[in-house]
């Protein structure tokens, strides 16, 4: 995901924070998302802090695999941490070659969160100087999002910046999807006007016992029951 400088900035409860619509404390399931960056985490740890959910990034293209991911998929899976992986879109590949990746490195596994893709315009990639457009990228998102349905037997949470959801997505696509949206500054009611969200990642700077440094918190945007039920059915 992308780091605070990156994207609109801000962060949860400093003085600039302009959540007036919505508040991250307003709800009560927290989770967060990890990848190499966040080093070697003590998931014990994690756990007993309050963290009801982690996304763990897997895959990025067609042949990047995060050196973390199994170390994390399995203890997040040990410490009793409901888990989910998370495939970023590289642009530049071919839909089926990315998620044959992510099918490659990432396990079958009933118990686990549905799968996620990442989508985020990357316009300062020194690889792939690929100008996008919204009929092909959309195309290609269906793709990749039936793929990893059909595999898994899961429908995937599609992720999405601020920049990425003005230029290609309308309140309405994918309106059938679990969306997780990114908004570090506002509520997502202000940059996603219109938009259905199911997870909310309003913090890249959060502090977390069991991980040293920063890492990304998010929201369910549900109550502990809708959790539950979100948990068994990818509903609420």
């Amino acid at each position: 995901m992308l780091n605070a400088s990156e994207g609109e900035g801000g962060r949860a409860g400093d003085g600039n924070s302009h959540f007036v619509r919505a508040h991250p404390n307003q709800f009560p399931i927290h989770g967060i998302d990890v990848s190499k960056y966040q080093g070697n985490i003590d998931w014990n740890a994690v756990r007993d802090s309050g963290v009801k959910f982690a996304w763990i990034k897997a895959t990025e293209g067609g042949d990047h695999a995060d050196e973390k991911f199994l170390q994390n998929w399995n203890g997040a899976k040990a410490a009793g941490v409901p888990r989910g992986a998370y495939h970023f879109v590289y642009w530049c590949r071919h839909p089926h070659e990315e998620i044959n990746w992510f099918k490659k490195n990432v396990p079958y596994d009933p118990q686990a969160l549905p799968p996620v893709l990442d989508v985020e315009a990357t316009p300062k990639s020194k690889t792939c100087k690929r100008k996008l457009h919204r009929p092909e990228v959309l195309s290609d998102m269906r793709a990749m999002l039936q793929d990893m349905e059909r595999h898994y037997g899961k429908r995937p949470v599609i992720y999405v910046t601020v920049d990425f959801y003005a230029a290609i997505m309308h309140p309405n696509e994918f309106s059938d999807y679990a969306v997780w949206v990114r908004s570090t500054k506002y509520a997502p009611q202000v940059k996603y006007p219109g938009r259905r969200w199911t997870f909310w990642q309003y913090q890249s700077d959060g502090r977390v016992p069991g991980i040293r440094g920063n890492v990304d918190k998010n929201v369910f945007a549900g109550s502990r029951a809708e959790w539950v039920r979100w948990l068994k059915t990818g509903k609420f």
